[in-house]
Order: C-alpha cells, then structure tokens, then sequence
C-alpha cells in the first residue's frame, strides 16, 4: 500500500480523535497535529479522494474500512514503539516523539521482531 507518511499521520489522529472523542472533527485533527486549519482541509480533501475517509453535511469525518485499517496499524506501531522505547529508559515524552518518527520507516521484519521482545518480556 503506497501512502504519504503524512497521511499516515492524519489517519492515526483521526483513530485517537475517533477513540477520545468518539466523533473526529478538522479543527480537533488541526489541534492535535499542530498544523493549521486550510492544512487539514488540504490533507481530508486527499485522503477523501483516495477513500480513506468520507465526511458527513456536518463535517464529521469518518474513516472508510480502508482509513481505518492503515490509522490501526499506525497506532499500533505507535503504541508498540512507545513503550518498546520506554522499558529501554526513554522518557515517554522522548519515546512518544521517537516513535512517531520510527513508526513510518521501521520495516515490518523489524517491527514483528520488536513485537515480539515486547510480548516475550511481559510474559
């Protein structure tokens, strides 16, 4: 699947929106990114184009059944590496933002390998 890792990005915020909130807004998705509202507009009128998300006459935005597969595995990856990251000393400020980097870039062999040390020391 061939997608922008900023469109990644705005998936996975529309996921945690969509679990805070349980509705996902522009001007909360503008918030949380730190980016400016006419960015948002920009990057929901493209995502909308490629199917990922569809928006209501109120302009509640909804992740289509492919949005919402690439914003969980976002947010896995994110969640995963946080605290991978963490259990190896990272303040969670630093791991949170690690993450957020590592987690378009780490290959999936890699990512299934850190998976793995992750379970096997909760076990």
């Amino acid at each position: 699947m061939n997608i922008h890792k900023s469109s990644e990005d705005y998936l996975e915020a529309m996921l945690m929106l969509k679990k805070k909130h349980g509705y996902i807004r522009s001007i909360d998705v503008a918030t949380l990114l730190k980016v400016k509202k006419p960015s948002v507009s920009y990057a929901t009128k493209r995502l909308r184009e490629a199917g990922y998300i569809t928006m209501d006459e109120e302009n509640y935005i909804r992740l289509t059944s492919l949005g919402l597969e690439i914003a969980e595995h976002m947010y896995e990856r994110h969640t995963l590496l946080t605290e991978f990251f963490i259990n190896l000393g990272v303040d969670e400020k630093t791991a949170q933002e690690d993450a957020c980097k590592v987690e378009h870039d780490i290959s999936e062999k890699t990512f299934k390998a850190i998976c793995e040390h992750v379970n096997n020391k909760k076990s």
